[in-house]
């Protein structure tokens, strides 16, 4: 397989192509900033932005599949940010496979694309897509599924995957910032509830795109098609976040402040930021508050039939495998600083 991966220094994108270059595949990474660590996998690398056509174009040339992985993701940002990264650089990612012939591209979405401000317990991918946002990303990577699942055909075949709270080693987004927040004591529950949602190991993550890339090009007829991708194992919210913080050795979430008051307080600060021209993220957005006061797990039966998806790695199994790679980034740490660890 010869494969682009977009994003490829983000943290799936990284795990994707380590993955690829692993089982033998050619791969190339079109990414905004330097990654000599994918370089010494064999991994081709470019310096470039999906929301440049012709060097996404550039990109694409040669290729049998494209792992759509880079987006711009948050619930706070310009949205002209998200427009431009979510939808243009979509665009430009499926204009691109045309222009090159590529017959295969792989979307990485989000179930967020079906999220309102409700519970969602099993639903399958006959849900509809959610019929007002709270924040842009969401919003924005609706769109972008739309155009790359509508421009699947018999030349390009499309699929969509879906992974939520997508979590493991390596991790520079979501776990660093649940770990600052702990520490500081920012770190609070939203609501009295632990609603259950989805959660899918980085290597159960791959697993999918791999899938989804090897039935396309053998011909499986699944263009078009979005597909929720999970652990398979839905878990409280908050008992999934006090299982985080534990494998960095911290104590669990804050006592609980009403979800009422943390979306409404949330409302107000993105009001106050967006009047002073503020570009740092609030403390807390609607969105943030609205995906932390909800109950947001899915069937993932279509993965399982049509992909022969079955997650590999358990979530206990994922927790170990963390906790042990945070042991090994501190114990590194504390030798740079000149402290070794007992």
């Amino acid at each position: 397989m010869k494969a682009l991966v977009t994003g490829g220094g983000g943290f799936l994108g990284s795990h994707l192509v380590k993955a690829l270059r692993a089982r033998g595949d050619e791969v190339r990474v079109l990414a905004r900033g330097d990654y000599p660590e994918l370089r010494a996998l064999g991994a081709e690398t470019i310096r470039g932005d999906i929301t440049d056509a012709p060097a996404t174009a550039k990109a694409c040339q040669g290729l049998d599949v494209v792992f759509h992985t880079a987006a711009k993701a948050g619930g706070w940002g310009d949205p002209k940010e998200f427009e431009a990264i979510n939808v243009t650089g979509t665009d430009n990612v499926i204009a691109g496979c045309r222009a090159a012939r590529v017959p295969v591209l792989i979307h990485t979405s989000s179930p967020s694309v079906v999220h309102g401000h409700e519970d969602i317990e099993g639903s399958n991918e006959a849900i509809p897509y959610a019929s007002q946002f709270t924040a842009h990303y969401p919003r924005t990577k609706a769109i972008s599924e739309q155009h790359a699942l509508g421009a699947s055909d018999a030349t390009l075949k499309v699929v969509a995957l879906r992974p939520h709270f997508i979590w493991g080693p390596g991790d520079r987004h979501l776990l660093p910032r649940l770990i600052a927040r702990a520490k500081t004591g920012r770190l609070r529950q939203i609501g009295s509830r632990d609603p259950k949602c989805d959660t899918i190991y980085i290597d159960n993550c791959v697993d999918a795109h791999l899938l989804a890339a090897d039935k396309l090009l053998g011909g499986a007829p699944l263009g078009g098609k979005p597909y929720f991708v999970s652990d398979d194992a839905p878990i409280g919210m908050w008992t999934m976040a006090n299982k985080l913080l534990a494998c960095a050795g911290l104590g669990p979430v804050g006592r609980p402040i009403p979800a009422g008051v943390a979306y409404a307080v949330g409302a107000m600060m993105e009001g106050a930021f967006w009047l002073f021209g503020v570009e740092k993220e609030p403390l807390i957005t609607r969105f943030g508050a609205s995906e932390l006061s909800y109950a947001q797990w899915f069937d993932i039966s279509a993965a399982k039939r049509d992909l022969g998806y079955a997650p590999k790695v358990s979530i206990d199994e994922g927790l170990s495998r963390l906790a042990a790679s945070l042991r090994g980034a501190a114990s590194e740490a504390s030798v740079a600083a000149g402290h070794p660890a007992p």
